[in-house]
């Protein structure tokens, strides 16, 4: 049995031109990223290097009419190396450009063509949630399915996954907290994970501790302390994309696909959404599993009893910071409930494969019900 694998060497500096100067970054180099980051930060620590800006193929998240576009823009051009610098979708995107393939995005998906890795990754975060630097899966939006889908192989992995707080430093508040939500769901589906052991939980817990525990100092000091803390959320971030990588992660993301993508809410919000939820599904299903430990976790960070009502406390301090909404905010329908359920069970059986406890199409749909 694979205990863990960590393919990507991990690199730190304190700013981009470090990272050029190091990796000798140029002509050769397709770089993806945001325009703003490249006027910001990139432009001049880059000369000759071809960039793509992810924005100008379509706002929102990445979905495969998208990435089809912008792999078209790659034919004729041989490049040596793809440097992702962005958050969550531009590394999604980035990790389908290194493929030699001449299919559609969607064949890809759906491994109607084979995989074969052709240029190498260079992956720079610039949010504190996805810990896609270090990870094999990509996710897109799917239009003619109407949700999100994985691919999920080794031969998306980064050869180099490099942290700069520079980038993330900026990253606006709201962001900062739904991506740093993301990492913490991460890092506790995985801990709960079937295929979680000893290797994993060391990297769960401790972004657990460094997410939660900078949650709690927030909460005291107030938004901007975050600044003096960022690095232990980029740290946080990468220590659950390692957990996870190795484990998958299971119905929290597997019931925010649905709503991401008909809705178009970002990944990390999505699944803040579903979080607490599902966690209290899992335990009124299994409360003496795994979940106590994690339960017993929790409460230390929290600083509460542990028979206290662990999801509700994690709640409230999370809405603290950034309150949530009811699921019919974001335009989902009532009618809504039922499609969603049964597109989370036809499309994602490869999260829901992957929960803590099974949970049946009736919890499914409740849950959906209380947030709605």
């Amino acid at each position: 049995m694979k205990m863990l694998q960590l393919k990507p060497k991990i690199f730190r500096f304190d700013s981009f031109a470090d990272f050029s100067v190091f990796f000798k970054a140029g002509a050769g180099d397709l770089v993806l990223t945001n325009e703003f980051l490249h006027d910001s930060f990139l432009k001049p620590a880059a000369a000759g290097a071809d960039f793509l800006f992810q924005e100008k193929y379509g706002a929102g998240e990445p979905s495969d009419s998208m990435i089809d576009e912008i792999r078209g823009e790659m034919k004729g051009k041989d490049y040596r190396r793809v440097i992702a610098v962005g958050g969550g979708s531009v590394i999604d995107i980035a990790k389908l450009l290194v493929l030699d393939a001449e299919c559609s995005t969607l064949d890809l998906f759906e491994r109607r063509a084979p995989l074969e890795k052709k240029r190498e990754l260079i992956i720079i975060p610039t949010t504190c949630g996805t810990g896609s630097e270090v990870t094999n899966i990509s996710i897109a939006e799917i239009k003619s399915k109407n949700t999100k889908m994985g691919l999920a192989d080794d031969v998306l992995l980064a050869d180099y996954a490099v942290l700069i707080p520079e980038l993330v430093r900026g990253l606006p508040y709201r962001f900062f907290i739904t991506s740093s939500i993301d990492a913490l769901i991460h890092a506790i589906e995985s801990y709960v994970s079937p295929k979680s052991n000893p290797y994993t939980e060391l990297f769960s817990v401790k972004a657990i501790e460094l997410i939660l525990g900078g949650y709690t100092d927030l909460s005291e000091n107030g938004p901007e302390y975050r600044l003096e803390i960022i690095e232990d959320f980029m740290t946080g971030s990468n220590f659950a994309g390692i957990a996870f990588g190795n484990t998958g992660v299971g119905a929290v993301h597997a019931l925010s696909y649905p709503l991401g993508a008909a809705c178009h809410v970002p990944h990390g919000e999505a699944n803040y959404q579903f979080f607490t939820e599902v966690f209290r599904a899992y335990s009124r299903r299994n409360p003496e599993g795994k979940i106590k430990s994690l339960n017993s976790i929790l409460a230390g960070i929290l600083g509460v009893p542990e028979e206290s009502d662990i999801y509700a406390e994690l709640s409230r301090l999370l809405d603290r910071l950034l309150p949530r909404k009811p699921l019919k905010e974001y335009g989902m329908k009532e009618a809504d409930i039922e499609l969603y359920t049964d597109n989370v069970i036809k499309t994602q059986q490869r999260l829901l494969a992957n929960n803590y406890a099974d949970l049946s199409r009736e919890e499914i749909r409740d849950i959906y019900k209380a947030l709605y």
